[in-house]
């Protein structure tokens, strides 16, 4: 039986990967002026990994699973949701964010900004 998202978001909250943990543990201590991004965010019948409400933002961290046989296409599927809901979808490879986690977060965060510059014209 499936969990509503609701507590799935709530166990996966729980047990973060290191990549997604890296990347929490510098967006929830955001500076003045910057988003404020959630973790492990229900959206629909989809868990987010991070979400910006305000820039209506989704932050993805794939790591090696999301290349397994059938993963992609259920991928594909649940961007093309989010895209319908005026959501933009970032995909970051879990590599990259153990290289730098520091450079990621800071991406995040001006990816977060231009969004919200685009989207008050």
């Amino acid at each position: 039986m499936l969990k509503p998202p609701r507590d799935k978001a709530r166990a996966l909250r729980k047990d973060m990967s290191l990549p997604e943990m890296l990347i929490w543990g510098r967006l929830r201590v955001r500076q003045k002026g910057q988003s404020q991004f959630r973790r492990q965010h229900p959206l629909g019948i989809y868990v987010a990994d991070f979400y910006c409400a305000k820039a209506k933002l989704v932050i993805e961290i794939d790591g090696m699973a999301h290349s397994l046989y059938g993963r992609a296409r259920r991928d594909d599927i649940r961007d093309k949701w989010m895209a319908a809901q005026d959501l933009m979808i970032v995909r970051i490879a879990a590599g990259d964010v153990l290289n730098d986690p520091g450079e990621v977060a800071d991406g995040i965060y001006r990816m977060a900004t231009e969004r919200l510059k685009s989207t008050q014209v």
